[in-house]
């Protein structure tokens, strides 16, 4: 097993030259902007993850093969363990009082694109930690090795494994292209392409340039991380606000779809897709219903003010973003259970977001419609389509074999969390939020407070179920099965 081990550690060695340069972005501020001695540190983290990296290459080069099945997802399992890691080391030195079981969770909830903060007094960290935090969502949203897929062919007809094993939901073997590097590339281009209108529509807003590039890297990677402990309360502007609820609309759509919508310059492949149709009637009607009720229930009794904040909220929640303007758990206890229960389902397929993804959803429901059609016409042929097209039964049977393992694993992780003495609120919450890769919680985690109040055994806890939930839980649990090792 060892020898199987050595091939994929010689990909992992070229993935960590490959993140080795992200650290110059921090360095650069630091230099220019920062404080100096802060740019040592980024300096350092920079060369030692490159040095790790040429060291590893040097001694498992000649192990070099094309990557099978079982390797992309090894593969995969081994970057968001040990990527997070790198990551954390400038943290423990930038960061007052910062432990390594915060500094490795920020890292996490960072390349995760969940956006739960261990850290408080956010406003008063160096600008640079700031930027590397958000900098850190704008790379994992999309996919750290999406990414090394398209810069590094180096991967071959590998790179197809890498692809089904990381990208989120459940038709993987689509592609665009004959070649999954030109995807990869194509989808890079449409996200950085509206990462730059973003960060340019926050500066027209009134953000700084710093901010504005922050909040674009994580409006994009719908991760929610924010330079402000106060997130956009620090604004209390309707215009970047608007921007935002626009651009993480946007990003909760498959930049699959926007791909081809490009490729073949027209909208159809958008405006007829099942899943986004139903993407947007869901926040929409979401949206007027806790409108409704903010007014009704006295919150907001300006109607304008209402769907503005609902909106917002909304949006930010759904699509697992994690943003906040006001402390929502304050709201009627109906609205902040409907915006975690959103979180967990909205966003599409091939989108920045976490969460089961809406298509998953839908096939659900058509499932469950059409076991009710058989219980009154036990011969009629009903199969399950999506926009037109028949469901094949493997697809049905990985949805459904999906949905079990998500239940048992927020129960478990739910009863694992209780088990150390949190109260039900929190423990519940917290598991939701960091497997669907939300962001903030309830109770303890809410949206005005953050996960470093809890112990360590918690936040490792949750560490893991923010892994579970960005490889979509069978990418990671298929390792722990005995035929996966078995040759």
């Amino acid at each position: 097993m060892l020898f199987s081990l050595l091939p994929v550690t010689a990909v992992f060695s070229r993935v960590l030259l490959a993140f080795s340069p992200a650290f110059l972005v921090p360095l650069a501020w630091s230099w220019f902007h920062d404080a100096r001695q802060h740019a040592l540190i980024w300096a350092c983290a920079c060369a030692f993850t490159a040095v790790c990296g040429v060291a590893l290459w040097r001694g498992t080069r000649r192990f070099r093969r094309e990557l099978q099945a079982r390797d992309g997802f090894l593969l995969v399992n081994l970057v968001w363990v040990l990527l997070p890691a790198f990551a954390a080391v400038p943290l423990m030195f930038t960061v007052p009082d910062i432990t390594w079981t915060k500094a490795y969770f920020e890292a996490m909830s960072a390349l995760t694109a969940t956006g739960a903060t261990a850290l408080s007094g956010l406003d008063a960290l160096p600008v640079s930690v700031n930027i590397w935090r958000c900098f850190l969502q704008l790379v994992g949203g999309l996919g750290i090795m999406l990414l090394v897929v398209a810069v590094l062919p180096l991967l071959g007809l590998g790179g197809v494994q890498l692809y089904r094993a990381e990208t989120p939901g459940p038709m993987k073997d689509t592609k665009f292209t004959p070649r999954i590097a030109e995807t990869a590339r194509g989808l890079w281009g449409v996200y950085v392409a509206f990462s730059v209108l973003c960060m340019l529509a926050y500066r027209w807003a009134g953000m700084s340039w710093p901010d504005a590039f922050m909040h674009m890297c994580t409006t994009m990677g719908l991760g929610g991380f924010s330079s402000h402990d106060a997130s956009f309360g620090h604004w209390d502007s309707r215009t970047i606000e608007a921007v935002a609820t626009v651009f993480m609309t946007l990003a909760g759509v498959s930049f699959m779809r926007y791909f081809v919508a490009l490729r073949h310059r027209t909208l159809r492949p958008i405006v007829n897709d099942r899943e986004i149709r139903t993407y947007v009637a869901v926040l929409t009607v979401s949206i007027l219903v806790v409108a409704i009720l903010l007014v009704v229930q006295g919150v907001v009794p300006d109607v304008a003010e209402a769907l503005r904040t609902s909106a917002f909220h909304v949006v930010s929640v759904a699509t697992t973003t994690g943003y906040a303007s006001v402390d929502y758990a304050q709201w009627p206890v109906f609205a902040p259970v409907l915006l975690m229960f959103l979180g967990c389902f909205v966003s599409c397929a091939g989108s920045t977001g976490g969460g089961i993804k809406l298509v998953r959803m839908v096939l659900l429901i058509k499932q469950a419609r059409r076991e009710l059609v058989r219980i009154i016409h036990p011969r009629v042929v009903n199969p399950v389509t999506l926009g037109g097209t028949v469901m094949p039964a493997p697809v049905m049977t990985a949805v459904m074999g999906y949905m079990l393992i998500y239940g048992a694993a927020t129960m478990g992780l739910t009863m694992v969390l209780l088990f150390t003495g949190l109260d039900i609120v929190t423990a519940f919450s917290a598991v939701v939020a960091t497997l669907n890769n939300i962001g903030p919680g309830l109770g303890l985690v809410g949206p005005a407070s953050h996960f470093g109040v809890l112990d360590s055994v918690q936040i490792w806890v949750l560490s893991f179920a923010m892994l579970l939930g960005r490889l979509e839980l069978l990418a990671v649990l298929v390792l722990f099965t005995g035929q996966f090792w078995r040759r």
